[in-house]
């Protein structure tokens, strides 16, 4: 990072701990705060679009795509936002956004308001906060980095699935549009106060080291702390476009199953409350996968951790054709909860630890938008597969032989150079350094 006068800032030097630590806290709450943009919450809602507005599934599904793959194109310029205004900023705008957007939600009166309110609430809360509110933990965390997202995930998991739950019990009783403006107070009201008072943007602005280290350690190590690349270093890479597209392709898979994950359950003779149910071991069980997936990061290559989250990814779309009881149903929650562990952490931290936090808004960014609009394209196929199909079984076993082959890719080709290109150096493959 560029060497700068740090900057007075009363509530870092009073911290009695290392001022990360409550970073830390402010990138896992802001986790959980997106939630309203995820696609396990829209789930929630979906069967009350369709009725209420007189919409097919079909026409639901191809309006969240379109949303979805619009707010993916508005990603770079918000990594970029990050990297000039900082995490403080950012966080607090697009907290105070997004619950303005799920308000917003409540007045929806026909397709282009819906379509429209997809737009808001994936940009603004599966993209913008949720990419802030990584890097910001990604600036303050280096060595321990695994360990902190590990830690964020299971806060997130923990919380982050009781919102289906959440939702499930608050619609029948106020209704899904008071539903939305509960849920748009609740952001503003947690996230807008916590952003803009306890985020700071990087540790060396206030003369700290990441992890909590001293200039004296940092003298010592014989090793850089980190290697910063350039998007168009980035990009010339083929180690980041292996990466991305995994991980592009669970994004797809996993918002396309969570979407019509209700209608999944009816279609396989399980009620609405079993399927809300099931996000508690998804979220309890992803709590603890991705804590001991963050203590792997150092021991286990983060290629080795992403291809076994896509091959666990394609033996959760084989076996959500086959349910058949309520005990298999929790038991396919679990599996479930385990390849979204793996993957939360390894989408957390891969970038960073790849290509350092220099430009780590603007790399992330880029990632982001394709992960998103990869995103976009799950539920239309799938919603459209349903209505022609009569059923999911087709499409979801067909997808799954998707992740299954790039996990194998990513195992051959998912590992990046020790050091970034040069125009007269070309890129190879080496094996120094851990990921």
């Amino acid at each position: 990072m560029d060497p700068q006068s740090p900057q007075h800032s009363r509530l870092v030097n009073a911290s009695p701990v290392f001022y990360g630590w409550i970073i830390l806290a402010v990138g896992a709450i802001g986790g959980v705060m997106t939630s309203p943009g995820q696609t396990y919450a829209f789930s929630a809602f979906l069967d009350h679009f369709i009725i209420d507005l007189g919409l097919s599934r079909s026409l639901v599904s191809t309006l969240y795509t379109a949303g979805t793959l619009a707010a993916s194109f508005v990603l770079p310029f918000v990594g970029r936002r990050f990297d000039r205004h900082g995490a403080r900023i950012t966080i607090t705008l697009f907290s105070l956004l997004l619950g303005l957007a799920c308000i917003y939600m409540s007045f929806v009166r026909n397709a282009v308001m819906l379509g429209v309110g997809f737009f808001l609430l994936r940009q603004l809360g599966q993209g913008s906060l949720s990419l802030v509110s990584k890097n910001v933990i990604n600036l303050w965390w280096v060595r321990r980095r695994g360990r902190m997202m590990g830690l964020t995930g299971v806060i997130g998991a923990l919380l982050g699935g009781l919102f289906p739950y959440l939702i499930n019990s608050l619609i029948p009783v106020y209704g899904w549009r008071w539903t939305y403006v509960i849920l748009g107070v609740m952001v503003i009201g947690v996230m807008v106060p916590v952003g803009w008072i306890f985020t700071r943007d990087r540790p060396e602005d206030h003369g700290l080291l990441p992890d909590g280290g001293t200039a004296t350690e940092a003298e010592g190590e014989e090793e850089p702390l980190e290697t910063n690349w350039t998007l168009a270093q980035v990009l010339r890479c083929p180690a980041f476009w292996v990466t991305a597209v995994g991980m592009a392709s669970m994004s797809m898979l996993n918002t396309g199953l969570f979407f019509h994950i209700f209608s999944v359950f009816e279609d396989a003779g399980l009620s609405s409350t079993v399927a809300a149910s099931v996000f508690v071991p998804i979220a309890t069980t992803g709590a603890v996968m991705q804590l001991i997936a963050g203590l792997l990061v150092g021991r286990v290559h983060l290629r080795v951790l992403l291809a076994l989250a896509l091959i666990l990814e394609a033996l959760v779309l084989v076996v959500a054709t086959r349910l058949t009881s309520e005990p298999m149903a929790y038991a396919f929650g679990v599996v479930w909860g385990i390849q979204g562990g793996i993957e939360i952490l390894v989408m957390g931290v891969i970038f960073a630890n790849y290509f350092g936090r220099l430009h780590l808004g603007a790399i992330a960014g880029f990632a982001s938008t394709l992960l998103v609009a990869a995103s976009a394209l799950g539920p239309m196929p799938i919603g459209v597969a349903r209505d022609l199909l009569g059923g999911y079984q087709t499409v979801l076993s067909a997808s799954a032989t998707v992740p299954l082959a790039l996990g194998v890719a990513c195992l051959l080709f998912g590992k990046p150079p020790a050091a970034p290109p040069t125009d007269d150096k070309p890129m190879e493959r080496t094996d120094v350094g851990d990921g």
